[in-house]
């Protein structure tokens, strides 16, 4: 990471018109290239200022079955180092070998697209403000930025063959983003709660494996 603190208008993710995280979405959609592209043109056509929203459009790949290889382990680094970046108020940094490795466009688009049938439904939850005390200054937000970071480990998981092993962390990491977006506390208790179902989820993969492997050892036996 580098020393330089973060400017201003970074951690404030400020963003210009329009107005909604799905018409943010949409005009992101529209300028990325046509043919394989990377990590590099995604944060270049967000906007290097927009990290939430950053983190949102990485995120919404998971909503929707796209086998894509490697895809979960990038974009989750990718989110990782954004909620570190904002917790140690430094400027973005992504290594060159993950920004610059090349993804197929065409199921990436496609999956994006589907994707935004949830976005809406997720804007339509979100409200500006509310309950700002979950958003404030000072320990909140250090709390808000070490879940991100936690729900991009998660998302990093190698279970993405399993169903809703990415979606549940993906979901996690779109109402966190969104919440400090708007300042909007349901959004952000709607992460943490996310992030408990994928504890959870894991923890019940993690014994029937277990469980599994015993048997076997034991019918082998």
């Amino acid at each position: 990471m580098t020393n330089e603190r973060m400017p201003a208008a970074a951690d404030a993710d400020a963003l210009d018109a329009p107005d909604t995280l799905v018409e943010h979405i949409e005009r992101v959609l529209t300028t990325l290239p046509e043919q394989d592209l990377t990590l590099h043109d995604i944060v270049e056509a967000v906007g290097p200022d927009s990290l939430m929203l950053l983190t949102i459009f990485l995120s919404l790949i998971f909503l929707v079955p796209v086998s894509i290889p490697g895809v979960s382990t990038a974009f989750g680094l990718a989110i990782v180092l954004i909620g570190l970046t904002r917790t140690f108020q430094r400027k973005p940094w992504l290594p060159q070998r993950i920004a610059r490795r090349r993804l197929a466009a065409a199921p990436l688009r496609a999956g994006l697209q589907r994707a935004t049938v949830w976005l809406h439904r997720i804007d339509r939850l979100s409200r500006p403000h509310r309950w700002p005390w979950l958003s404030s200054h000072g320990p909140a937000t250090l709390c808000n930025n070490l879940a991100l970071v936690f729900a991009g480990l998660l998302l990093m998981m190698p279970f993405g063959l399993i169903p809703f092993s990415n979606t549940l962390p993906a979901l996690a990491v779109i109402f966190l983003s969104a919440g400090m977006m708007q300042r909007d506390g349901l959004a952000l208790l709607l992460g943490y709660l996310a992030v408990c179902l994928t504890l959870l989820y894991f923890a019940l993969l993690l014994t029937a494996g277990g469980a599994t492997l015993l048997e076997l050892w034991n019918w082998i036996g």
